[in-house]
């Protein structure tokens, strides 16, 4: 009996080795392209992946697109030539932690620095005085307020924001449930480590599609361009510690939801009322009660918690009757 755990234990050890540092999956050809059409500038000593493209000829505008946790820059990838057809410019980053951006660890992540990220990114272009346009999303809509925060106080190197467009983010704690997994990630600093070297794409695929309608599901290829994003860099090594953003949120509650509350920016909410993460209709409810000065479009019943990816013509609609409004 003993020397049958023996064997198994000299077969399961090394395999279990190999498992924790299976290499990154490769890019696809769609990720390979994206990642060829993007360029990198430097941000404290790290490297930030974004986006840009010159569209709309006789027109000054320009949009910014932030995306959520946990994926990338990608996830505009289904509305980004009609964008471009429509606007100037229009520019996109990984975060920091995020895509093809590095992901330093250890390293306290935070929306403040994600906030100060996207400002220098805006003096990287020569954008500093230019009137622009924010389209976030998620943990990008978090960033978002941050900016819109500083814009309000004029605070230095801060961006002049023309309209804020917000999707299915946890603006509000009391109505963000976050999952499962994220919740232990966040908060347990013996369980994370391991976790996050076990985590595999079928747990990852499981998790995403949760968040997602059920007929408006990722394609398989969909899926493993997610996973990739993430593998990208050791990405799923840093997950807990961009996961403090959840604890962030509540903390500075006040400050964010204050600044939602209190600016005459254009604002409007895109929202997928499927989404578990913001459920219908405690969410919805509570915004337009809160932010009485912002227009909100509720997608058909079936959009869930990424509403660029599962209905893309239904986001460009809202988006763009937003845009022409004023």
């Amino acid at each position: 009996m003993r020397e049958w755990w023996l064997h198994v234990g000299l077969i399961c050890v090394p395999l279990v080795a190999v498992y924790l540092h299976i290499p990154p999956p490769q890019l696809s050809p769609a990720l390979q392209k994206w990642h060829n059409a993007g360029q990198v500038f430097h941000f404290r000593g790290s490297r930030i992946f974004y986006r840009e493209s010159y569209g709309a000829l006789g027109s000054s505008d320009v949009v910014i697109l932030l995306h959520g946790f946990p994926t990338s820059s990608y996830d505009w990838n289904k509305i980004w030539d009609p964008l471009a057809q429509r606007f100037h410019r229009v520019i996109a980053l990984d975060f920091l932690g995020f895509g093809f951006s590095d992901k330093p660890r250890p390293h306290r992540y935070s929306i403040f620095e994600q906030a100060s990220l996207v400002e220098a990114l805006v003096a990287h272009l020569g954008l500093g005085n230019q009137r622009v346009n924010l389209v976030s999303h998620d943990y990008g809509d978090t960033v978002a307020l941050e900016l819109l925060y500083r814009s309000d106080h004029n605070r230095t190197g801060h961006l002049t924001l023309n309209s804020l467009c917000l999707s299915n983010g946890g603006l509000f704690p009391e109505t963000h449930h976050p999952r499962l997994l994220q919740r232990i990630l966040k908060d347990s600093s013996f369980l994370a480590p391991v976790l996050m070297r076990l985590t595999n794409f079928m747990i990852f695929q499981r998790g995403i599609g949760e968040v997602f309608g059920p007929y408006t599901q990722p394609t398989d290829a969909e899926f493993w361009d997610m996973w990739t994003g993430l593998r990208y860099n050791d990405g799923n090594l840093v997950l807990d510690s961009i996961l403090q953003y959840i604890n962030q949120r509540l903390k500075h509650r006040d400050r964010w939801v204050g600044a939602l509350t209190s600016t005459f920016i254009p604002l409007h909410m895109i929202y997928g009322p499927l989404d578990p993460v913001n459920p219908h209709p405690q969410f919805i409810r509570l915004y337009q009660f809160q932010v009485q000065r912002s227009t909100v479009t509720v997608l058909d019943e079936h959009i869930s918690h990424y509403p660029q990816l599962e209905d893309p013509t239904g986001f460009l609609n809202a988006y763009f009757n937003f845009i022409h409004s004023f």
